[in-house]
């Protein structure tokens, strides 16, 4: 059953050089107790698509075209005013966001309020969306820093008195807080040592098995979404480029980029082989290349790759990609 589907997703951000294309025609659909898997450099346009289902985004983001619909319902429809920018503050979109559909924050230094504790943080969030006295949701609390890895008396401590890998385990907490059905995690475990990293990533697994939950995870990090992604979905220069399930799209990928990806990340089984990196930058989304926004970095480029768009299209059952050559880089494995 599709829970989330996000359809020909079209975000612009306003800048003073122009617009910058930030993501474009991206569709992506995820199900009950499924976790999507999103994956791209810096810049691909991934946290943006958040925002974008959380109706977080800023003043300067417009939004182009496109719909988010959860179990039925086009969020966009309630939150977005004649000029395509959205109301954050819809009253019908904040009794979903974080009941419903909440998000572990990338930069978590930065989303805690210094000024109060973080244990009354997460407490007032508690409190906003569920009829509960503030003792029994200090409790829920407790609860939550014991399955994050967080000592309980550290609940009446201040943003300023925890490590970084603290912080993002408080965040998601969080996160979890309510119960959502949807949650969208940015880089949640970026702050966290390995072993640390591991028992959030099994304990998040474990909570999916329980309650149903879905998780979109946004990273870089190709092992993590390998671990513990049932699809996963490649985003470039605000494109998606590549998706399907992670078994197929890791073994058999189909894109230049994602090949890319699979060679810039170790390995401990198979052979030996040397790391080797995607050359020059993602591109400039005020003025992208034209044709494949990823032609100037691809080794397979032709003239073609130059002048035309790929479109995405169906390589094998349920595995879609967007380049020209598509069905020769997939049959060359």
């Amino acid at each position: 059953m599709v829970l989330l589907s996000v359809q020909d997703l079209t975000i612009h951000y306003k800048v003073a050089s122009g617009w910058v294309r930030a993501v474009e025609n991206v569709s992506i659909d995820v199900d009950s107790k499924e976790t999507l898997g999103l994956v791209g450099e810096s810049g691909s346009g991934k946290t943006t698509l958040a925002y974008a289902i959380t109706q977080l985004l800023p003043k300067n983001a417009y939004v182009k075209g496109g719909k988010i619909i959860y179990q039925g319902k086009d969020l966009l429809k309630l939150s977005m005013k004649d000029d395509g920018t959205l109301d954050i503050f819809n009253e019908e979109i904040r009794k979903i966001r974080w009941k419903d559909i909440s998000m572990i924050f990338q930069a978590a230094l930065n989303a805690f309020n210094p000024v109060y504790k973080v244990g009354d943080q997460i407490i007032e969030a508690i409190m906003a969306h569920k009829d509960i006295e503030y003792e029994d949701a200090r409790k829920e609390v407790e609860r939550l820093y014991e399955f994050v890895g967080i000592p309980k008396d550290r609940i009446d401590n201040y943003p300023h008195e925890y490590s970084g890998g603290m912080k993002q385990r408080a965040m998601i907490a969080m996160a979890l807080a309510l119960s959502p059905r949807l949650v969208l995690a940015d880089e949640p475990t970026t702050a966290l040592d390995v072993i640390t990293q591991d028992r959030i990533l099994l304990e998040i697994q474990n909570l999916q098995k329980e309650t149903g939950i879905s998780m979109i995870l946004i990273t870089h990090d190709v092992s993590v979404v390998a671990e513990v992604s049932n699809k996963v979905a490649v985003m470039y220069a605000g494109k998606i480029v590549e998706k399907g399930s992670t078994v197929e799209v890791f073994k058999h990928y189909a894109h230049p980029y994602t090949e890319g990806l699979m060679a810039s990340f170790p390995t401990i089984v198979g052979e030996k082989r040397r790391l080797a990196s995607i050359p020059g930058s993602p591109p400039d989304l005020v003025n992208p290349p034209k044709g494949c926004r990823f032609h100037p970095r691809c080794p397979y480029a032709k003239d073609i790759c130059m002048e035309q768009e790929p479109p995405l299209i169906e390589i094998s059952p349920g595995h879609f990609t967007a380049c020209h050559f598509a069905r020769e880089l997939y049959g060359g494995k």
